[in-house]
């Protein structure tokens, strides 16, 4: 097993990322790599992006950890699922599945109870880790499962030759991610000219490769190393300029093909 990968919705204000790791080392010596931990709390499609786009970097055998809105609803049991040589471990809350776009192979961790806390959580973790360096979840003895909870990355809604967007992640540049794809892009387009229309009547009609094909202070929209499409300014905010913001109904994103 190389490492661990840590992602939360925890934030960096208090102690819960430190209490993560420190459990963890209480059972294994391997590499804990992190993330994030400025997901959105409770904004599922961001988590399931950064897990989705960071998981491919990292060698077989990793296990992701995933501490993603734990005790939703009626606090969903932890999980440990594989899919192409690795091992990601989360609540089942959908977020395996919309992450990785198919329903895995899957293990129960632990079963919620009443009584249990996010310590509790984080040693079945991180006793369930310590395992599977040395054996698979089924030598281990953890019951095989179905994944309860089953969702999908949200999708644009596409009405003939417009496409409606939202935002799935906004960057540390403050750069907007939507849930766009260079390929629905493609098969709607079909070659056709694109108008991008959003906030306060911005428009875009072209794709950029760089953020240095525009003047800087200029907006432009690309496909970025991940493959879906984002509205970006050079050496400027974006969200911020144009009021963007993660889950909000009033973004108002729609490419319009001619």
């Amino acid at each position: 097993m190389s490492c661990i990968t840590l992602l939360s919705d925890f934030g960096l204000q208090d102690a819960s990322v430190a209490m993560a790791r420190g459990v963890l080392m209480q059972y294994t010596a391997l590499p804990v790599i992190d993330i994030s931990h400025e997901v959105k709390p409770y904004y599922m499609p961001q988590a399931a992006y950064l897990l989705g786009t960071a998981y491919t970097s990292f060698e077989q055998n990793t296990v992701h950890l995933a501490l993603f809105d734990l005790f939703a609803g009626t606090s969903p049991r932890l999980v440990v699922c594989a899919h192409d040589g690795q091992y990601f471990m989360a609540p089942d809350n959908g977020l395996i599945t919309m992450a990785l776009g198919i329903n895995p192979e899957a293990w129960v961790v632990l079963e919620p109870e009443r009584q249990h806390t996010f310590a509790d959580w984080l040693h079945a973790a991180g006793r369930t880790i310590a395992g599977l360096q040395n054996a698979s979840p089924a030598e281990m003895g953890l019951a095989p499962t179905t994944l309860k909870k089953a969702k999908t990355l949200p999708a644009p809604v596409i009405d003939g030759s417009t496409i409606a967007c939202d935002v799935l992640h906004i960057d540390y540049y403050e750069n907007v991610v939507l849930n766009l794809t260079r390929d629905m892009f493609m098969n709607t387009g079909m070659g056709r000219q694109f108008v991008l229309k959003f906030m306060m009547g911005e428009e875009i009609n072209e794709l950029s490769q760089n953020y240095q094909d525009v003047r800087e202070g200029l907006k432009l929209c690309r496909f970025n190393s991940h493959g879906y499409l984002e509205i970006c300014i050079n050496r400027g905010r974006a969200a911020s300029l144009f009021g963007l913001r993660l889950g909000s109904r009033h973004n108002d994103i729609k490419i319009v093909f001619e």
